[in-house]
């Protein structure tokens, strides 16, 4: 079995690799928004001021800037939304390392001759398959909310 398990240690480097860059593109992702808020903001800091100070403004130039206002408010509700995808994939990528962690734990105990097996070993290994059912139900969740949020978009 040892081309087996090296093929199966492989597998789960390149997961795990993934995973990692998943998530750093995620967080680069997270902090490209939150600029984009801060300048979405000062714009509409200025947009707010000249609608209040120029009550001689022609009322074209009235409508122009209450219309990139408005512009401004649907450009941030729609990073809004972004944002919170972001941080469902962020909860889903650290319940799937949880859930390969888990895994591997349970794959340990489970590999050992149920004579050797003490019974501190078996409360472990089903507090253990405890643990990685409750993740997986906690992925299913996730996944659910994000099939909710899909049809309610359209």
């Amino acid at each position: 079995y040892p081309t087996c398990e090296h093929t199966l240690a492989r597998w789960a480097r390149e997961a795990r690799m993934k995973r990692f860059c998943r998530a750093q593109a995620i967080q680069r992702r997270l902090e490209e928004i939150e600029v984009t808020f801060r300048e979405l903001e000062q714009e509409g800091i200025k947009l707010e001021k000249l609608l209040r100070d120029e009550n001689g403004s022609p009322s074209d130039q009235q409508t122009q800037w209450t219309n990139q206002l408005l512009y401004l408010v649907q450009k941030k509700n729609s990073l809004m939304i972004e944002e919170s995808d972001l941080m469902i994939a962020v909860q889903e990528l650290k319940l799937e390392e949880q859930q390969w962690q888990l895994d591997k734990k349970l794959r340990s105990y489970m590999n050992r001759e149920e004579t050797l097996k003490t019974s501190e070993d078996c409360k472990a290994e089903q507090e253990t398959l405890a643990q990685l059912l409750k993740v997986v139900n906690e992925r299913n969740l996730l996944i659910h909310i994000q099939e909710e949020k899909r049809l309610s978009e359209l």
